[in-house]
Formats: C-alpha cells, structure tokens, sequence
C-alpha cells in the first residue's frame, strides 16, 4: 500500500465521522432533551386535540376538523364543548347563530302598565288575545207570517240578503184570510141592524196583520185579496230563509231570521290565569287580516262566568260599531285588553317583599309541575348558558311574574330556549326531560342497567351463523320503519321462522335460559306489532324486539358485521337501539323527519 492509497483512507475515516456526527449527533440530544418530559401528559394533549365534535349534535365524533354531517356547522373542539357543571351548556358562535338565540337582560325592558311599580322587567302594555267577531245576538229576530197559507213567492230567498223595515218579502194564500174578507163583506151587508158584527170583522182582519188601508180598500171595492202581501217588520241581514215556494206556512211560522250588522259583538278567548287581570270597562283594540293596519277600539262589555271545558277559556265581549258594514261575522281577530290598573302584589300579600321581576312568556319553558329557563352567563370565551328552575307567578300582559330562580341584570333567552334544552339533552346535561344527570366522574344514586352477560367462549359457532339469519330477517322490518310504513304479517313471517330455527339445544344452562328470555321477548314484541296500526305503535314495539336482538348478539357473539345505532330523542327522550348491517345512520324512529339523527354505539 503506497503513501497516497494511505492519506486516501485517512480522510475517508474523518469524513465519515464528522457526517456521523452532524447526522445523528443532533437528533440523539433532541432525544435526550425529549425524555425529560411527561409523555403522558403530551399523549393526552394531542388525542384531545385531535377529537371533533359538533355542539348541536354531540354523537358526532371525529379526528380532525371538518363539518357536522347532520346540520353542516363547523366542528369544535370536544373539550371546548361541554363543561364540568351539569346546569352548564357551550355552545358556538355557528351554533347559536343557528339556534337564533336571543337574549334579554332580566330589568332593563318597560315595566307593564298594568303591573305595580316596583315590578321590573317586560311586557306589553296589556293582554294578547285571540277570538272572533259574531252579530249582536240582541239584535236577533224571527219574521213569521200571522196567518197560515201556502207561499206563492219569496222576495228574499238567501242568506246575507239585506231586507227593510217595510219591504215586501212574500206573496202567500191565504184561505183563513179570504174567509175573513168575506166575512167583512157579508157584515157590511148588515152594517145598519147590525154594527157590532162588523167592528169584530175588521178587528178579525186587524189581528192578521190586515191594514187599515188594506181594509178600507176592501169595503170601496168589495174584491177579496186572494195572494197576501206580506211585509218586513224590521230592517236587517238575513241569516237563514225558513220558508220555500210552494210550502205551507201555520200562522206564526218563521219565514226567516235575520239580525242588524250595524253593532257587533268581539269575543275574544281568555285563559284562566288572564280573568284576574281583565275588568268590565278595559279598553280593547283589534285587528282583523282582510284590513292590515286598521285598529278597531271597544271596551269589554261582558265577561263569560262559565269556563268552557274543553278550552279552558272563558268569552270576553267587546261590542264594535260597524256602520260601514267593513266587518264580517266569523272574522278571526288578534286583540289586546289595556289593563286596568290593580294592586300589586306585595299590596295583596301575595310575595315576601323585594322587587319582583317580568320575563317575556317566551323565556318559561314548562314541564309539568317545573318551569325553567336559561341564563347566559357574562364574560366566557364562548357562549355559555345556564339552566335555572324558575318559580312563576301570575301573568302580567306579555309575561310572567317570577318569584324565584332568576335576578335583577340575569341575561335570560328568550328565543332559541328550546334548541339550547335539546342540546342540553343531547349532553347529557340538565333540561326540561333531564333534570338529574349522571356526569361522568360523579357518584350517582340512579340505578344502573343490567350488564348483559358474555357467553361467546362457550357459543357454537352454528348457533351464531343462525343468530345471523334472524337479523337478516330483521333488517326488513328496520327498514320498513325507516320508510314509515306499516310492517305486516307477511314481513314479519321470515323473522319469527328465523327465531324459531334456531337450535336453543346448542346453548347450555344458564346461556340457554338467557337465550329463551330474549326469544320470547322478541316473539312477544313481534306479535303486538302486528296488532298496532299506526307507524308510531309499531316502532314502540319495534324498539323492545330490537333491544332483545342486541342482547342476544352481544351475549352469544354473530357471524358477519352488524352496528348497534341509537337515537337519543326517541320515545320522549328516553332513546332507543336498532341494528344495522351500514354504518351510515338511517333512523328507524323518526323516518325522514330525522333521518340522520343517531350514533353508532357499538360494532358487533
């Protein structure tokens, strides 16, 4: 080896180490510097960061970014979209946005005209009040003939045709009027030996409703009137014709009835918690909708003493003029009744002292013996609300005393309250339906569901293969109920000789008696389906035989891949399971009104 072959290799050696060290040199004390950290503590940061949820639709999960695929808003953050405190919801710009929530501050609006002055908060300046125009039943009246005949012609003959005091309305014969005629006559004959006869003939004519000078015509001329005019006593509408051409009419039988339109009664429906409020004497305004922008003022002039059982109301009555005629019976009319001014509470000691506080109606959402409503809480990064149990008091115009549960300078909702309470729901936050949660990492006294029990190591694998062909034979009916159409026996038919194919001998004691226990729901269920013959019966029972499916696939395992989906507004908000052969969410409860609301919980 020559000197130069030598240096060659010298220098090869030296590079070789000085591009070891620049190569990997570094790296290792990026390495050591990295093992002084927690792990951990970096593992969980980047898998929290790297789950998405949507703050309307919380069973959407995913790993990065994106959009909702039920509503399209943007997804958040899943630690950025709940809160610790079960009364506590977030939710997002988008999402409020979406929900149109709108807020008031509890204070800050007019005080109610009607109510006491040390009352604060909203309401209008008296009670909103629905109802209908109809005629003055005092002005109702019956036009009868006085004497019986049969109608030779009808000069009035529909409803709505307006007669006048005087106007000719019918032609009848008469045959007890053409004896009373002849009767006049034949008295006249004997006028001179005889005078009384003939003042009892005219007063005869006189009680048919004859005239003077209908009468004095017949003693000039002596020629019975066959065809007897008859003629209006009062002017009027008519409302229904009693009469028709060619019918006998009895002596104070109705021809029609009719009524004077120029007065007319508003009656509007009151609740039972608005008849404290209104007095006899309040002032009414109204609106009908074939006149936009017309006000029309009365007072109440009457106030029904019987609450009608059926809609808890009671009539208010308010009288119009309509003179002009503008107005219609059977007009349906939007009032309000000014209030009159009353003592308030604390004067009536209905409350323990303070300044009560008026919330707009909207605010309250009711639940049975509970009322609630929802506060936005001040300074928070992201909208955030609160529920509150509330006590409400009575009515005041457009809204509600509240004597507990909210104060002065609370930002209460006053639209969108319901969005929020859904998606409090969909939290498992507190809510209307949800008032005792179970937030994960809290004890909780609420029982527990049963655990189903796992009997897959012991399980042929023939007795999964015919678990398998029941649900194929239950996907049909999972899809009947996704189209919202009625499932029949013909459906049905292949699912229960599926169930009883299957070979319960192959599972041994206490899998066999779990396996008949979810057999016979499942056959029990499918049974009263049949009877049901509403969609919505049918998925009650739909929902038992599926939950019984599950159990029996999630104790004995299956052949093939199926999904359990659940829907947590189902049935009340109680949720309920199905099972798919896809992934993607067709809900079988709501059909097309929700087709995509669900999550799938678990892959058998």
């Amino acid at each position: 080896m020559n000197i130069r072959t030598i240096i060659y290799l010298v220098v090869a050696v030296v590079l070789g180490l000085l591009a070891g060290y620049f190569l990997f040199g570094g790296e290792a004390e990026a390495m050591d510097e990295h093992a002084d950290h927690d792990h951990a503590t970096m593992d969980e940061g980047v898998d929290e960061a790297e789950i998405w949820t949507c703050s309307m639709h919380p069973q959407i999960r995913q790993d990065g970014p994106g959009a909702c695929p039920l509503c399209g808003m943007d997804l958040i953050p899943l630690e950025s979209g709940n809160s610790a405190d079960p009364a506590v919801l977030t939710m997002t710009e988008a999402a409020v946005a979406m929900a149109r929530v709108r807020t008031v501050i509890v204070g800050d609006a007019l005080v109610d005209e009607g109510a006491d002055a040390g009352a604060k908060g909203v309401g209008g300046a008296g009670i909103k009040l629905t109802g209908r125009l109809a005629p003055d039943a005092r002005t109702a009246a019956v036009e009868v003939s006085e004497f019986g005949g049969r109608v030779e012609r009808l000069f009035v003959s529909f409803a709505g045709e307006q007669v006048r005091a005087g106007q000719r309305i019918a032609m009848v014969y008469s045959p007890d009027l053409v004896v009373a005629q002849e009767e006049l006559l034949q008295a006249k004959k004997y006028v001179d030996v005889n005078p009384e006869l003939m003042a009892a003939a005219r007063a005869k004519l006189r009680n048919l409703e004859v005239t003077d000078e209908q009468i004095g015509e017949l003693e000039k001329t002596s020629k019975v009137i066959n065809i007897f005019p008859i003629y209006a006593d009062r002017s009027g509408t008519i409302l229904e014709t009693k009469a028709e051409v060619g019918e006998y009419v009895k002596a104070g039988g109705a021809l029609y009835t009719y009524t004077n339109l120029s007065n007319l009664w508003a009656l509007f429906d009151a609740y039972e918690q608005d008849l404290a409020q209104i007095r006899v004497g309040d002032k009414v305004s109204f609106s009908v909708a074939s006149q936009p922008g017309e006000i029309y003022d009365g007072r109440v002039t009457f106030i029904d003493p019987v609450i009608d059982p059926k809609t808890r109301t009671a009539a208010v009555r308010a009288e119009v003029n309509n003179r002009l005629g503008r107005l219609k019976p059977e007009m349906f009319i939007e009032g309000t009744v000014s209030l009159s001014p009353g003592p308030s509470p604390r004067e009536r000691g209905d409350v323990a002292g303070g300044d009560e506080l008026i919330v707009p109606r909207s605010s309250v959402l009711w639940t049975g013996e509970r009322s609630v409503a929802y506060v936005e809480l001040p300074d928070m990064e992201v909208p955030t609300y609160e529920f509150r149990e509330i006590i409400v008091g009575e009515r005041v115009g457009e809204g509600y005393r509240i004597t507990s549960g909210l104060a002065a300078g609370d930002r209460v909702v006053v639209n969108g309250a319901f969005q929020i309470d859904a998606s409090a729901q969909l939290n498992n936050k507190a809510s209307m339906m949800n008032r005792d949660v179970l937030i994960q990492g809290q004890e909780s006294d609420a029982p527990v569901a049963e655990e189903v029990p796992d009997y897959r190591e012991d399980t042929p694998e023939a007795f999964r293969a015919q678990l398998g062909k029941v649900v194929e034979a239950y996907l049909p009916l999972k899809d009947r109920m996704v189209a919202t159409e009625l499932a029949d026996e013909t459906l049905l038919a292949s699912l229960r000789e599926m169930l009883a194919k299957v070979d319960m001998m192959q599972v041994k004691g206490d899998a066999h008696v779990y396996w008949m226990k979810q057999m016979e729901a499942m056959e029990a269920h499918a049974n009263t389906l049949l009877k049901k013959d509403e969609v919505e019966a049918q998925r009650a029972q739909f929902g038992f035989l599926s939950q019984a499916l599950i159990n029996a696939l999630t104790a004995f395992g299956v052949d093939g891949k199926y999904y359990v989906q659940h829907c947590p507004m189902a049935f009340d908000n109680a949720g309920a399971n199905w099972l798919s052969n896809e992934e993607q969410i067709r809900n079988p409860y709501f059909g097309d009104k929700m087709l995509k609301c669900g999550s799938v919980t678990e892959e058998l």
